[in-house]
């Protein structure tokens, strides 16, 4: 009861002191209500308790310059981006280790890893160490043959590159060594020099030479994080390469299942069917040799190694180590003994692996998705199928670059809507339910970069929709398009052809009275813009978004048809 005073005076001074914030809370709206409204100069206001409310809210302080598309800083130079995608990719990001520490943890991965290994860790890397290399011995044999080259070069490339994957590497699932593809385009290009039989120490030289030089590319592009160029195969055009290179590798079995001594070096499939039949009917398929080169029945595919890997459990790259441990006691104490390895055997298995890498239902997939995708699917697939790897990765990319200069030729322009109740405009065809706006025409421009492969066909798209427009109307002139807002919220950069389009595409429309306006342009479009003086023709017609563009459109053509000094 003797605090009972004392509790009634604070609940009366908290009240007092909502009151005095909730106060200056609406007189702080309704400064910013003026702000918004263009006022240039805001008058501070006093609030009860003698301050101001300008100095009580230091946001209303700030007597800058309104907030403008043309007001933007200039963006980042092109030497300046690419030292900084460079120092991204060799330097990585501060943290808590010192610099020198994050540098090497980035280019050695197992020292990050390697603190934390323990010895439940390694027995799962042990078993699947050597479930790789029951698997990768006889491919590195096979595939040694397959180049043309002596069996314990195969090997080899089995022991080195995996170690030093297992320091560098950044998965632990990616089993390193030979691969079949490399190895029938290796022999397949170095033999048109060099015979491999007439003069077999120039050929492995050449061979050498050939393999010296891929690892340095491969390694500069590592440097330097070049991995985008695989991007340039799509997805579709991988699934078509692999299906058709699944088929050719599993024919060319044929000749260790069969026991064929006579068989093509050539890859595509007439020939390896030719070289089938023509051995069936000189009576050789069973001629007893059903222990031959392993080689010549190991011919089944990179990608085996890495699921084979993953399947056996595997946790660390260290598996890599494990495998390339026991290769080297393999090239030490069992070459003899793999020499007889039965291939008919070895074939089967191969086979048995291959119809996996053939998806149709993938293929069935992207051409319900993508009938131009499914094009560079084909051509992969009988490009490799009837001529050869390189023919077929060669038509892969040149359907997929075809398809990209066939979008950026005639790229999509949408004619925008307001959906009603909101400031969402979205395009009409895809939402009908979108109201366009009377005597305006807005549109969007889907394409990422406006250049001269697609500036004419945008001017010409936009200036027929106008002359249509005037066309309809021309016994009812009030109900013209007064203006054209163009959204280039998707138009991500812009050539001076572009720059070019847009002026003409201005300069027409302003002829006949129309005003043009720019929505959302990004910041290297506006920077060009401002480079070019393009500027200066639009003045301050250039906005953040659609409907900014719109409102201010709007009322400029209430003002033009209140004061009629434009009658369209």
């Amino acid at each position: 009861m003797d605090h009972a005073p004392e509790g009634i005076f604070l609940r009366a001074a908290a009240s007092t002191s909502l009151l005095l914030v909730t106060r200056e809370l609406c007189e702080f709206s309704q400064t910013l209500q003026h702000l918004d409204m263009g006022s240039s100069v805001v008058q501070p206001q006093q609030s009860d308790h003698g301050g101001s409310i300008m100095e009580a809210h230091p946001l209303a302080l700030d007597k800058g310059p309104p907030l403008s598309v043309l007001n933007s800083p200039a963006p980042p130079g092109l030497w300046e981006e690419l030292s900084g995608s460079v120092r991204e990719a060799v330097l990585p990001r501060k943290g808590k280790l010192p610099q020198a520490c994050s540098l090497l943890q980035g280019l050695f991965p197992i020292i990050r890893w390697g603190r934390r290994y323990d010895w439940k860790t390694f027995r799962s890397d042990l078993m699947a160490g050597l479930t790789l290399a029951s698997l990768g011995i006889p491919q590195s044999i096979g595939y040694a043959s397959l180049a043309k080259l002596d069996p314990q070069y195969g090997l080899y490339t089995s022991v080195v590159p995996p170690l030093i994957y297992a320091v560098m590497g950044s998965s632990r699932e990616i089993a390193i060594g030979p691969v079949a593809v490399i190895s029938l385009l290796l022999s397949s290009m170095v033999e048109k020099v060099v015979d491999p039989f007439a003069d077999p120490t120039a050929y492995r030289r050449l061979v050498f030479t050939a393999t010296f030089f891929a690892g340095l590319f491969q390694a500069a592009f590592g440097l330097f994080r070049l991995g985008f160029l695989v991007d340039f195969l799509s997805h579709a055009a991988l699934v078509g390469f692999m299906g058709g290179a699944a088929i050719i590798i599993g024919l060319q079995q044929l000749k260790g299942l069969l026991g064929i001594s006579h068989f093509t070096n050539k890859t595509d499939v007439v020939s390896v069917i030719k070289a089938v039949w023509v051995a069936i009917h000189e009576a050789e398929k069973w001629n007893g040799r059903w222990y031959m080169n392993v080689g010549d029945a190991t011919r089944s595919w990179s990608f085996s190694r890495t699921a084979v890997n993953f399947s056996a459990n595997c946790k660390t790259a260290v598996s890599n180590i494990v495998m390339a441990i026991t290769v080297i006691i393999s090239l030490e104490l069992l070459t003899g003994l793999l020499y007889y390895t039965p291939t008919a055997i070895l074939a089967s298995i191969i086979l048995s692996s291959l119809p996996g890498l053939i998806d149709v239902g993938e293929a069935h997939k992207i051409w319900k998705v993508d009938k131009l995708d499914f094009t560079a699917c084909l051509g992969a697939f009988f490009g490799v199928l009837f001529g050869s790897v390189e023919i077929g990765l060669v038509s892969a990319v040149a359907i997929s670059f075809a398809k990209i200069i066939l979008n950026s030729l005639r790229p999509r322009i949408e004619v925008l809507g307001r959906l009603e109740g909101t400031e969402i405009f979205c395009s009409i065809r895809q939402f009908p339910l979108a109201l366009k706006t009377p005597k305006l025409l807005t549109i969007r421009i889907d394409s990422a970069f406006l250049s001269f492969v697609n500036a004419n066909f945008v001017r010409e798209r936009i200036l027929s929709w106008v002359a249509e427009d005037r066309k309809v109307t021309e016994e009812n002139p009030e109900d013209r398009i007064r203006a054209v807002v163009i959204d280039m919220s998707n138009v991500m950069n812009i050539d001076m052809s572009g720059i070019i389009a847009l002026e003409e595409v201005h300069k027409q429309l302003s002829s006949h009275g129309l005003q043009v306006a720019i929505a959302n342009p990004s910041w290297l479009v506006i920077h060009k813009i401002r480079l070019a003086k393009l500027s200066d023709r639009f003045g301050d017609w250039f906005f953040l978004t659609v409907g900014e563009a719109v409102e201010a459109c709007l009322r400029l053509n209430k003002n033009v048809n209140a004061s009629g000094s434009r009658t369209g």
